[in-house]
């Protein structure tokens, strides 16, 4: 699921650097996007929810941390 959830970031959010870890149902999303630039912390992690809403709809994902930023 890993793969599939940094390909999905990776082709929805053009030039993020994705990286994901995935324990049973939980995952941890770090993604550095320089689109983020300017964005709220809400809206950068509406983002990244938007590619991955359908696997938490039905139960493949439970709970997911997203750190989203832009590059320093």
């Amino acid at each position: 699921m890993q793969d599939e959830i940094r390909q999905r970031i990776e082709a929805a959010i053009t030039g993020a650097q994705v990286s994901v870890s995935v324990d049973g149902n939980r995952a941890t999303i770090n993604v550095v996007a320089s689109v983020f630039a300017g964005m709220s912390r809400v809206k950068k992690q509406q983002e990244v929810y938007a590619c991955i809403a359908d696997l938490i709809a039905d139960g493949a994902l439970h709970a997911v941390t997203i750190k989203a930023d832009a590059p320093e």
